[in-house]
């Protein structure tokens, strides 16, 4: 029983490697490349995103999108402001008909001044979609989402069938689980990096799997979300506060993001400058950074995700703001969620390994540049044992009846 479930187990394992190795080392590659995303941005755009911090008061959302409207055609989708005084606003623009989205815009927070396109964004945003979705027709709504799915779905297999498969007869030895036999050649050397490697990624895989599924399967959102979150209960509207209208002079130098969408039709334009209000009467200087999406498809609110300390560290507070009164429709803190709802609020810091800080983004960065290793080892291991079953097949064959 033992030695058919083993076989049964080596086939799994075999046949999903054959067929998935292309798509879980692509995924691998492209996951790696964008590991250090934020910080290569930084640094390539560090001259671009830098003002000189003046006397002269900030400028208030609604006076920065007047600005920018004037000086470019596309629909502005979002604002993202720091506080950080010699910070600059990114300003990101609605897709267009074909699904593409225009370049963002830097813009000086005095007085409104466009100080150019960061560069890198579009290669991270193509990388980015062939992670996800292989570059495949449709974007998250293409066949290439549930392609990914299903080849991360390939990959627990395989990830539980190797691990009975390479059970070692003393389990206890550390030794024997981390070590590979680098004196081997040949066969012996690609089963040993094969299985030894993949037992020190096989955690890390888990996690990145784990994570993956919830950009792949709405049934796997759905049943993360029941499992972690408290059950959805009718909250009590917040508290009005007053708000009144922002003047220039009384904008801080602390710099709300707005993301915002232009409102289809002959829909009031949003006042973000009462939303802005409302956040720094609400929560003060309790955040870093925020964006401001402004409505889109005829939605009444402005979304605000406001993050306590920068973007990289991952914990926010979310807000929707009533676009036309300025008054706080809904409002979801960080401090007050659960640790499940904290961990789903955060499952990309998690998914690449960002929530341990840069040492686990390298971890993570590592792992997966392994991803081709299994791909290379394990087609070899194929070659070799097919080649192996040829021979013995014609040395049997040249055997004479009776010996």
């Amino acid at each position: 029983m033992r030695a058919a479930v083993k076989a049964t187990l080596f086939q799994v394992h075999s046949i999903a490697g054959l067929v998935l190795s292309l798509v879980l080392t692509l995924i691998g590659v492209t996951g790696a490349v964008m590991s250090f995303e934020d910080e290569i941005l930084a640094g390539l755009n560090a001259d671009l995103m830098h003002v000189e911090p003046r006397s002269t008061p900030l400028l208030s959302p609604d006076e920065l999108l007047a600005q920018v409207k004037a000086a470019s055609d596309g629909s502005i989708a979002a604002i993202t402001l720091s506080r950080d005084p010699a910070a600059a606003v990114r300003i990101r623009f609605a897709r267009n008909e074909d699904r593409s989205r225009p370049a963002a815009l830097i813009v000086d927070p005095y007085d409104g001044r466009i100080l150019g396109r960061p560069v890198g964004e579009g290669f991270f945003e193509t990388v980015r979609k062939l992670h996800r979705w292989l570059l495949l027709p449709g974007d998250g709504k293409g066949y290439g989402r549930t392609i990914t799915g299903i080849a991360a779905l390939g990959l627990i297999a395989m990830l539980i069938s190797g691990l009975v498969l390479r059970w070692p007869h003393r389990p206890g030895s550390v030794k024997i689980w981390l070590k590979p036999n680098l004196r081997l050649h040949g066969r012996g050397l690609h089963r040993s990096l094969h299985s030894v490697v993949g037992t020190w990624v096989m955690l890390i895989y888990l996690v990145m799997v784990l994570t993956g599924l919830w950009w792949s399967f709405e049934w796997y959102k759905d049943s993360a979300t029941w499992l972690f979150a408290r059950p959805p209960a009718i909250a009590e509207a917040p508290k009005a506060k007053p708000t009144k209208q922002l003047t220039k002079a009384e904008a801080p130098n602390d710099k709300v993001a707005p993301a915002s969408r232009e409102g289809a039709g002959a829909a009031p334009a949003p006042k973000l400058d009462l939303a802005w209000a409302s956040l720094l009467q609400d929560r003060g200087d309790g955040f870093a950074l925020v964006r401001l999406t402004l409505p889109s498809g005829g939605e009444p609110t402005i979304r605000v995700r406001a993050w306590l300390t920068d973007a990289a560290d991952g914990r926010h507070d979310d807000f929707k703001i009533d676009a036309a009164t300025g008054a706080i429709v809904s409002r979801t803190l960080h401090a007050d969620k659960t640790l499940g709802e904290q961990m789903l609020a955060r499952i990309l810091d998690i998914h690449r390994g960002s929530i341990l800080g840069w040492p686990g983004k390298l971890l993570f960065m590592l792992a997966a540049l392994a991803m081709p290793l299994f791909a290379v080892t394990g087609l070899l291991l194929y070659v070799s044992r097919r080649r192996h079953q040829r021979m013995t097949r014609a040395a049997m064959t040249r055997l004479v009846p009776g010996e």
